[in-house]
């Protein structure tokens, strides 16, 4: 038995092609943390198991999905990835076999209408497929990962990941991932500043573009390159901002709140208020 789990929020314009490429498993689990679309009316056409939760993050989040799971295996997709029939037809053959517990399937992800071969996204292998019994999300709150104990294989066919449909979609995921990276980082005691921030930047753009050969997938190439290297920059923009909210909240309060007596107008004598130069008109 096969079960499916997904995590949605927001995801009417990717979910019903998702699930329509998934509709031949035994079970489909959907975890929706407050749509304000009708994606959760999409997901109940293809499913009876769609439950509404808070948002704790997104490994906690899949664990819960996970947890909710009945099958012997089970295929951890994202709302925004598309299961191609010849994928299919492999995994049905991965699920007849005992020697490994779980399975690493090659995404390709298109940016801004352009499957991505170069720039460090191929071959992304992401272990997706797994024996629930022998599986675990670790809890982070961005950039999870799931822990296989056993035996990991490859599959060949890749996984279709729309992970950037327009440059609006990219900015938006670039703010939301950058805040997500800042506070994992902060809470794991990195620290930051506005010349490492610079520096994270660059090389990203210098690792994803010629590095990585981001270059050869043209125009979408550069356009990712920099994309990546603005969400690097403002993840640690973002981590020395928390950094020095922290500092300000140490300093005691008569201190933070300390006024000399010449920064109130008030403090200052009435002679002076309103001591005028001769070279002033009146």
């Amino acid at each position: 038995m096969l079960s499916v789990i997904i995590i949605t929020k927001n995801e009417a314009e990717h979910i019903s092609r998702c699930l329509a490429s998934v509709n031949w498993a035994d079970e489909i689990i959907i975890l929706d943390s407050g749509s304000s679309d009708n994606t959760v009316d999409l997901c109940k056409a293809y499913t009876d198991k769609v439950f509404m939760t808070d948002w704790p993050g997104f490994g906690k989040q899949k664990q819960r999905a996970l947890d909710k799971a009945q099958g012997d295996w089970v295929l951890s997709i994202d709302a925004d990835e598309v299961v191609t029939s010849e994928l299919r037809v492999e995994i049905e053959k991965a699920l007849q076999q005992e020697r490994y517990q779980g399975y690493e399937i090659p995404r390709l992800s298109s940016y801004c209408g352009r499957q991505m071969r170069h720039g460090g996204w191929w071959p992304d292998y992401v272990l997706r497929l797994f024996r629930r019994d022998c599986a675990q999300f670790t809890d982070s709150v961005v950039h999870e990962r799931i822990i296989v104990q056993g035996q990991i294989s490859q599959l060949i066919t890749p996984l279709l990941h729309d992970a950037f449909v327009n440059l609006d979609e990219v900015l938006h995921k670039v703010n939301s991932y950058s805040a997500l990276g800042a506070e994992m980082l902060y809470q794991r005691g990195v620290r930051s500043s506005l010349a490492k921030a610079i520096l994270k930047g660059l090389w990203t753009f210098i690792r994803t573009y010629w590095l990585k050969a981001g270059i050869l997938d043209g125009r979408q190439g550069l356009m990712l390159s920099i994309s990546n290297a603005e969400g690097a920059y403002y993840k640690y923009l973002k981590l020395l901002e928390l950094q020095n909210r922290e500092s300000v909240a140490s300093v005691p309060g008569r201190l933070r709140h300390f006024r000399h007596p010449w920064q109130s107008v008030a403090s200052v004598p009435y002679r002076l208020r309103h001591f005028r130069h001769p070279w002033q008109s009146k």
